[in-house]
């Protein structure tokens, strides 16, 4: 579809200004070479190309059928294609109708032409693609004339984004541009695979809206992963609807967003917030420079501009090197007198002579073994001389280092036209705004830094044990909380030692046998939040207070009730597990207790999960600094809870598809252990509600 050699246009048209004419008109001045098959009985000639009347008139071997044509003859056009051979098609149409009850919707009957075939589809209800390295626009509205090829894919769901960014004035150039609709057949990550097959792709964007194919997607991204293609994207819909299923709150936290944030976390995906920022993050990366180690270095031609950019990079995330002493040196030596040799570096005094001075400037910060990447923070408005000023200076530091560079510009509106198009055509990024801009470094220090995808660290899933626990899952079709905390422990999750009761005497046996503070909590079903109910009674010492607890329980919830041993005091978090409809089971980290709802603090990551990816889970939390100590509390390691978000990740790997969510919360986390004290497992059910 990407590469066809020959082309047949149906609904192609001579009338001036019409679709049909748009869609011979992108081919031919796209530079397309290969050959063009106008389809409409109407005309005889279409372009100075001759016209057939019918498909079934083009000559054998066509590879692509454009079809320019409306609703209602979409199913007859495309059945000739598939019954022809034609092995791909771009459909434009909205592919809509009223479809009386019990009948089949045309969306879904064209996509079962298609499937029946082994067709590619490019839509239904799509803009086309570009694909400017073979001169191929299959495209009905009207592109650019001048894009020539360059080194960014994007994919888009969005016809609008796709027309935004072939429109684009900032060169950003292109060697592959798909709208790729519906996605009837083909599909995002069919495009991506594409696109990471090419030599000149050196990033990827994307525009989503959901993800069509989820395992394809996940491999694709493997895949870039391990060429090192960056993957920028704009996932719409992010809105935190939760999920039907609220009895967990490992679920209701996940909301809609969760398994996208673990699969673009796991794989080095740049997720940008704005088409702005997306266009500032592809221009960074096009080039093919990677970060070095260490932080952004910045120099300016303002104080005030420059504290803007310190200001905006605190609330970015966005470190800045720590430059060397020998760094400072060089600096001084060339800056005029009362201006500090530091980073973030505003390099403007008098004025006299500022080009070598920045030149040298930039040079040296650049040198420095702490800088990853350099900007020259500036608004860009119009130089005097053409190619003189900071357009000279930012050409001159591009030649002298191949580390990361990029003109920033903090006012997108006031950069000059002309001297941005010369400093573009020299290979170098213009960054169009303070946030994006430093968001870009920010992504492009990620990337550096990412961790390797889910797998390449799995341990060995233990046979025996996921037997056991599936085959109890299987058989009672869940697991009450006694049972829940039995699993947790068998995984390496430590567990609060906990008997269940039915009679007071037996309450107070337990209590006696467990030793020391207890809590009784309901055992009753169908509860999921014991607290919310008045189920718990914490801190019961000694068989009268056992007593007047059981009986206060039961007494409202029933006769079953859970006998746990008391906690040790430490920092309460939580734990959990959430599988996805699309990509599997989720594991989850949280602020723990009543600040689980309060805060919303979660993370989430896609299984198997290393140390390191643990590690980062915890310390993104905003809740972190509970686990120092504040005002007094205890101060408790991080490594307990590390060890217990690992031991939950073999679990979801072994257990994943039999859980829907489980909740551990709290956790108490202390400086040597980590403790469940209270869970909840929801099990996954088929469509008839029968256990996985």
């Amino acid at each position: 579809m990407l590469e066809a050699r020959s082309v047949a246009v149906v609904g192609a048209s001579a009338r001036p200004d019409s679709f049909g004419e748009q869609m011979i008109h992108e081919l031919v001045r796209g530079g397309y070479d290969g050959s063009i098959f106008p389809v409409n009985p109407r005309y005889e000639d279409v372009g100075g190309l001759t016209c057939v009347p019918s498909l079934k008139e083009v000559p054998a071997g066509v590879e692509l059928a454009i079809l320019g044509v409306p609703n209602p003859k979409l199913e007859e056009q495309l059945s000739l294609v598939g019954s022809l051979g034609i092995p791909a098609a771009v459909i434009f149409a909205s592919c809509y109708e009223e479809t009386p009850p019990g009948e089949t919707p045309l969306a879904q009957r064209l996509t079962d032409i298609a499937w029946n075939a082994g067709m590619s589809v490019c839509g239904g209800n799509c803009m086309g693609f570009l694909n400017l390295e073979r001169g191929l626009r299959a495209c009905g509205y009207v592109m650019p004339g001048d894009m020539g090829p360059g080194h960014i894919t994007f994919i888009s769901h969005s016809g609008s984004a796709f027309a935004a960014f072939a429109y684009n004035d900032r060169r950003l150039r292109f060697n592959l541009l798909v709208s790729s609709g519906q996605e009837f057949v083909t599909t995002t990550a069919d495009y991506l695979s594409y696109a990471l097959r090419l030599e000149s792709t050196r990033v990827v964007g994307m525009f989503l809206e959901s993800v069509r194919d989820p395992a394809p997607f996940r491999a694709a991204l493997a895949d870039a992963a391990e060429r090192s293609i960056p993957v920028v994207v704009l996932k719409v819909g992010r809105d935190p609807t939760a999920r039907a299923l609220v009895a967990a709150h490992s679920g209701a936290l996940a909301g809609d967003d969760a398994a996208y944030e673990a699969l673009f976390e796991a794989y080095g995906v740049m997720r940008v917030s704005s088409l702005g920022e997306m266009a500032d993050v592809m221009e960074l990366c096009a080039p093919g420079r990677r970060a070095a180690a260490g932080g952004l270095a910045s120099i300016h031609d303002s104080g005030g501009e420059r504290a803007h950019l310190v200001d905006a990079g605190a609330e970015v995330g966005v470190r800045f090197a720590d430059i060397a002493d020998e760094t400072k040196g060089r600096l001084e030596a060339v800056l005029e007198e009362g201006l500090p040799a530091v980073n973030p570096l505003d390099a403007w005094g008098t004025g006299n002579d500022y080009e070598p001075i920045y030149s040298e400037c930039i040079d040296a910060l650049m040198a420095d073994p702490n800088t990853a990447a350099t900007t020259l923070c500036v608004d860009l408005t119009t130089e005097m001389y053409p190619e003189g000023g900071y357009v000279r200076v930012a050409k001159e530091a591009w030649a002298t280092s191949t580390k990361p560079f990029a003109v920033l510009s903090n006012l997108p509106s006031a950069i000059e036209p002309r001297d941005a198009l010369s400093i573009r055509e020299a290979g170098i990024p213009i960054l169009e705004g303070t946030h994006s801009g430093l968001r870009a470094f920010r992504h492009l220090f990620e990337y550096r830094d990412r961790l390797p995808p889910p797998g390449s660290t799995a341990t060995t899933p233990d046979q025996a044990r996921a037997t056991r626990w599936g085959h109890r899952l299987r058989a009672n079709g869940s697991l009450d909380e006694v049972e829940t905390l039995a699993l947790l422990a068998d995984y390496g999750v430590p567990a609060v030692e906990s008997i269940v009761v039915s009679d007071v005497g037996s309450a107070v046996t337990a209590a006696s046998r467990i030793g020391g503070a207890v809590a009784l909590k309901t055992a009753a079903e169908g509860i999921g939040h014991k607290s919310d109910v008045g189920g718990v009674s914490l801190g019961l010492l000694g068989e009268a207070a056992v007593t007047r607890a059981y009986e206060d329980i039961s007494g409202r919830l029933g006769e079953r009730v859970i006998v746990s041993a008391m906690a040790t005091t430490g920092t309460e978090m939580a734990l959990g597990i959430v599988h996805d409809d699309q990509f599997g089971p989720m594991v989850m980290v949280a602020a723990g207790g009543i600040l689980i709802e309060l805060l919303g603090d979660r993370r989430f990551a896609l299984p198997p999960i290393s140390e390191e990816r643990a590690l980062k889970m915890v310390d993104s939390l905003r809740s972190r600094p509970l686990l120092e100590g504040l005002r007094g509390a205890p101060h408790v390691g991080v490594g307990a809870l590390v060890g217990a978000v690992t031991a939950m990740s073999q679990l979801a790997v072994e257990l994943g598809d039999y859980i829907d969510a489980l909740d551990v919360n709290p956790i108490i986390v202390g400086l040597q252990q980590a403790v469940a004290v209270d869970a909840l497992l929801v099990p996954r059910a088929d469509q008839s509600g029968q256990p996985v």
